[in-house]
């Protein structure tokens, strides 16, 4: 196994719940995740739950050594592995429901696009409502939210109720097509346009 893959399942093995996956994301798949980084200017762009980095290699391969990348980890032996392999990455140890103050304690309160990997469909109802309310908060008009999910737990209860959250959340949710080559295969949900945009309570 990569030094990647052995780290990965080490810290599953500790804590399967905040992990999610027994082994790190595919390159196909963190193509796909990757999308939504904007080609120009100086984006920022917020990864939460990075892992080893498989989506993190690819957000910074897309902006080229342009704008500012914050990748918020929980995991402190992943965070450390992280900060080690990309030094121009912002790493910071924390919980992703600290966003809004996260950006606002480096001088922002905006991201352009958000790359998630973590394991939605494995936190309770109350937890992704915090997470997901952090997403929101920090998403303009013209922000993408991009996440995935593993094609086998589709029909499971959890699964089924991230997907009804994401319809609530947002008025444009697009499912891409099975990666094969992940392991397990996995799936990429982009979303775009918080519906609280509509009462005006989120920003421009």
């Amino acid at each position: 196994m990569t030094k990647d893959t052995t780290l990965f399942l080490g810290q599953w093995l500790r804590s399967p719940g905040t992990v999610g996956a027994v082994a790190p994301s595919s390159q196909r798949l963190a193509e796909t995740v990757a999308t939504p980084v904007p080609h120009r200017g100086d984006p920022v762009v917020v990864e939460l739950g990075p892992g080893t980095g498989a989506f993190t290699a690819e957000i910074q391969r897309r902006l080229g050594g342009r704008g500012y990348h914050l990748a918020v980890e929980i995991n402190p032996a992943l965070a450390s592995f992280l900060s080690a392999r990309h030094p121009k990455v912002d790493v910071v140890v924390d919980d992703a429901a600290r966003l809004p103050e996260l950006l606002r304690e480096r001088g922002l309160d905006r991201a352009d696009a958000i790359v998630s990997g973590l394991p939605w469909a494995a936190f309770s109802e109350e937890t992704q409502t915090r997470l997901m309310d952090a997403v929101v908060a920090i998403m303009g008009q013209h922000t993408a939210f991009t996440t995935f999910a593993y094609s086998f737990a589709k029909v499971m209860r959890p699964a089924q109720r991230f997907r009804r959250r994401l319809h609530d959340t947002f008025e444009e949710v697009v499912i891409g097509k099975t990666v094969w080559g992940n392991l397990p295969p996995a799936f990429v949900y982009h979303s775009r346009r918080p519906r609280s945009f509509e009462s005006g309570s989120v920003g421009a």
